[in-house]
């Protein structure tokens, strides 16, 4: 894991719940300090939900700057899931201060609605502390917000699964229907019509 790309100021940014079938999909901006390692910061995918939160706390504690962007079910639908996520990435960006000088995206392409120059890094959430500390921003985020909306529609499983498309939780779609919270643009990955 390294700690800088360059010697600019960087943001490092990742998203959560693109392939989730309910809820938004979040992003996260954060800009660490130079040289900045911490064992436990790592891809979030890789933590359990117990260190996420812990990993959670120390990034808030060090970051010399961190936000993050929602956008929801509703606007994905509008503007498709890949769209939704640069959207967020985009908000959370433009609430960073100082404002980076350089960002760095996890993934494979990104559309910039800013002048700060940007780089799409593959797998990058492995590679780089900023961009494994905004993927556990994003995360721990949006599975903190599918715990509430779990208390509104328990029937989901939303807790556990945090509305991904898991057996679970296509099977409660096919007993109890979708809930207001639920990707209507996502309906093919249900195989059947909601």
């Amino acid at each position: 894991m390294q700690s800088q790309f360059s010697d600019l100021l960087e943001a490092g940014l990742d998203e959560a719940g693109r392939g989730c079938l309910a809820g938004p999909v979040v992003a996260a901006a954060v800009i660490l300090p130079k040289g900045f390692q911490h064992p436990l910061i790592n891809d979030s995918k890789k933590l359990t939900a117990g260190q996420r939160n812990q990993a959670a706390e120390i990034i808030k504690n060090v970051a010399i700057s961190y936000a993050v962007g929602v956008v929801d079910n509703m606007t994905i639908d509008q503007i498709n899931i890949l769209k939704a996520a640069f959207k967020a990435m985009n908000m959370a960006v433009k609430q960073l201060n100082p404002v980076p000088e350089l960002l760095l995206i996890d993934g494979n392409r990104f559309i910039n609605e800013s002048n700060i120059p940007f780089k799409c890094i593959v797998k990058g959430d492995s590679l780089f502390y900023s961009i494994a500390a905004a993927s556990i921003l994003a995360k721990t985020y949006r599975d903190n917000l599918m715990l509430e909306l779990d208390k509104e529609f328990p029937v989901y499983g939303w807790k556990k699964n945090k509305a991904y498309p898991t057996e679970f939780h296509r099977n409660a779609i096919s007993v109890h229907g979708i809930s207001p919270y639920h990707r209507l643009s996502f309906s093919f990955q249900l195989k059947f019509d909601f």
